[in-house]
């Protein structure tokens, strides 16, 4: 299937589609465990098989059984699996739909009893339950399918022929997320409800194992991992709004031994329930699954086609299997196939405790037992981690961790590789390696969050926007043909951007402290690991005035080997007013934004322009908007350094699209560095709280003169 093959306006409504040969022979005999809660569920749809001749119900074991009239009539009740095993039922299939803890136990003796067994996800509590059930199934010869039924969409086999034909371009990253809502009542049903473990034994109830796990099966199985050995590492950033001991909101980052990485943000504490999906991104396009509507959306330039597909339900899948006899490989959730989910719950299991979000970042709606808790602003955080493959932590989100802390914790170093800048016994500025971001984002470091003494922060990174624009820094998008900027590359050839190989990183070598500056030696090394440049960089930083301080970068950039290094940006590649490159602060959102130097006002007329003696500086003032906080009212004057060796770099600004201000080294010619002519460059920025107005900034310039 290509691309074309979606229509724009589907209204197929999904269907159960039958699997296999039409049984022969007696249908086989079914036994339900657990008869409430999805167990209901199984209860309707055998219904439907035994009206097929596909399935006898011939027992249901649970301690309070179905309501009379429910079953048909000759259907045995027992109070548990054990007796009704030992009453000599003999089921070929047994159904569990129990609760986490009991999964592995009941599955054993199902399958000892000579029954293949259908189970319901998460498929057992830990990796060890897992091996013990598929030794048991290999040795007796039973087949174990997973209850995961988003596995039996035709959506899927039809998302694989895309991505194969190229129509979406070459795959760039999975993200799997899901924004829904979960009430108190809902850890009120049961007492393993939000439970990591419940009078000694696992169970592993959360976000990612229970409510959302088919997102976290669904992007495994898109991401090309099955087996257990096609996980390679697991990182987990666990989080409750609710009082349980289990997670609500996480992000889950998979690394795959294919060389794929799936990044899943997962919350039940949204302001309103979503359709769940898994977007497989690629260089020319995205596909998207909604896997509980089975509908796929597929956008690429020429625009955006959406189907919907049938399912394969899995118990008949199961039955067909059996008919088949092609042992798991006729099962589309086996048990080993869920070996690699099972591995992410394995990590999920022996990770630290989730931590509480903070009350002060959680609102309650809803009354008694169907009250329920929206952290504010997860929508956004959740997709902003996806699309950055970041984590919760790392999007510095205030509830995920210190960054707001005004001053190192006791004992905390304040002369290592990341200590914080401080002034007037304040943390400012803290600086980040960058070895975390992702490779099409050019990791590098920088700086985030940047503050005023105030507290208001003036730097934003890893936005939904630009994912790679990170804090205060430098970054380049052309240095000889590698991307030290991030995203996509425009070239002049192509004559437009596009999502190439061809992203470079930035190294930290060593770093030394000394008093108010912080010098770093850094490698910037292309694609395959080779040297391209080397940089000496400097930040400074000290007190200006009661209400401002400021801030100084100083860098050199040298070849790393002998021959000079072109360094370029779309600007010099061809495209008008693109000149980025160089110096460049990200600023979050501001309201009331204005932006104007000593003789221009606002974006179109300071854009592009050269600083001179007559306006030297450029200022950002207005509200600064801190995430889910209100912000306030902050200035930010830039002033570049002057001499021979810096000639006036223009402006670059924007506003209108996204806030942000740099100094363009190739405004539409590239710059050039060499060992006889090192690349050199300075900067101060003068941080304030409150609206500056130009007297203000004449002043505080004079004050700065005066205090060197």
């Amino acid at each position: 299937m290509t691309a074309e093959t979606f229509s724009s306006t589907a209204t197929n409504q999904r269907q159960w589609t039958p699997t296999g040969a039409a049984a022969t022979g007696p249908a086989p005999r079914v036994a339900l465990v657990g008869a409430h809660g999805y167990g209901a569920r199984h209860l309707d749809n055998l219904a439907r098989l035994a009206a097929l001749d596909l399935v006898e119900l011939v027992a249901v074991a649970d301690p309070r059984p179905p309501a009379e009239g429910t079953l048909p009539d000759g259907v045995a009740t027992f109070p548990s699996l054990e007796e009704l095993l030992a009453a000599g039922t003999a089921p070929d299939v047994v159904i569990l739909a129990t609760p986490i803890q009991t999964h592995a136990p009941l599955a054993l003796a199902a399958i000892a009893a000579g029954a293949d067994v259908y189970v319901e996800k998460p498929p057992m509590a830990s990796l060890a339950q897992l091996d013990a059930v598929l030794a048991a199934a290999h040795q007796a010869g039973r087949l174990v399918q997973v209850g995961f039924q988003s596995l039996g969409s035709h959506a899927l086999p039809a998302l694989d022929r895309l991505v194969a034909s190229g129509a979406i371009g070459e795959v760039r990253s999975v993200s799997a997320v899901g924004t829904w809502v979960r009430t108190k009542g809902y850890f009120k049903r049961s007492r393993w409800a939000g439970k990591r473990s419940l009078d000694g034994t696992d169970v592993v109830d959360g976000v990612a194992t229970n409510a959302l796990a088919h997102a976290v099966a669904t992007g495994l199985r898109i991401a090309g991992a099955a087996l257990a050995a096609d996980v390679v590492s697991v990182e987990t950033d666990l989080y409750r709004a609710h009082a349980t001991e289990s997670d609500d909101t996480s992000v889950l980052r998979v690394r795959t031994a294919g060389g794929a990485v799936l990044l899943c943000a997962l919350t039940l504490c949204a302001d309103e329930q979503t359709p769940p999906s898994v977007t497989v991104h690629g260089t020319v396009g995205r596909a998207e699954f909604f896997y509980t509507e089975d509908r796929l959306a597929v956008t690429t330039p020429g625009g955006e086609r959406t189907e919907v597909f049938g399912r394969t339900d899995m118990l008949e899948n199961l039955l067909a299997a059996r008919r088949s006899r092609g042992g798991d490989h006729g099962l589309l959730s086996p048990l080993a196939g869920n070996g690699a989910f099972m591995k992410v719950l394995e990590a999920i299991r022996t990770a630290e405790q989730p931590r509480a979000i903070g009350a002060g970042h959680v609102t309650w709606e809803g009354e008694g037992d169907d009250a329920h808790p929206v952290v504010h602003g997860i929508r956004q955080l959740v997709r902003r981690a996806a699309a950055a493959q970041a984590t919760f932590a790392e999007l510095g989100v205030p509830w995920a961790c210190d960054l707001t802390r005004e001053l190192p914790a006791a004992g905390e170093s304040t002369a290592g590789a990341q200590a914080p800048f401080i002034v007037n016994g304040k943390v400012v500025a803290r600086p980040a390696d960058g070895s975390r971001i992702m490779p099409t984002s050019s990791p590098r470091p920088y700086l985030h969050p940047v503050s005023t003494l105030a507290g208001t922060v003036v730097t934003d990174h890893l936005p939904e926007d630009h994912v790679w624009h990170l804090g205060a820094g430098v970054a380049i998008q052309d240095v000889d043909g590698v991307n030290f900027w991030g995203g996509r590359t425009f070239t002049r050839d192509a004559g437009a951007y596009a999502w190439r190989k061809d992203h470079g990183r930035i190294v930290t070598l060593a770093v030394e402290n000394e008093g108010g500056s912080r010098t770093e030696t850094l490698a910037w090394l292309a694609p395959d690991g080779s040297p391209l440049l080397n940089e000496r960089r400097t930040w400074s930083w000290a007190a200006v005035a009661a209400s401002t301080w400021r801030l100084t970068l100083d860098f050199e950039i040298t070849p790393s080997g002998p021959d000079p290094v072109k360094l370029g940006s779309p600007g010099s590649n061809g495209r008008p007013q693109g000149g980025y490159g160089g110096f460049f602060w990200r600023l979050p959102p501001v309201d009331g934004a204005a932006v104007w130097t000593a003789s221009a006002d606002g974006e179109d007329a300071v854009h592009g322009s050269v600083p001179s003696p007559a306006a030297p500086w450029l200022a950002w003032s207005g509200s600064f908007r801190n995430g889910e906080a209100d912000g306030g009212p902050a200035t930010l004057v830039f002033l570049p350094g002057t001499g021979a060796e810096q000639p006036g770099d223009p402006w670059f600004v924007r506003m209108a699209g996204y806030p942000g201000v740099g100094l363009s080294l190739a405004w539409e010619q590239a710059a050039t560095t060499s060992h006889a002519r090192p690349l050199h460059r300075t900067v101060t920025v003068l941080v304030a709280d409150g609206l500056l107005s130009t007297a203000d900034i004449e002043q505080l310039i004079t004050t700065l003169g005066e205090s060197k």
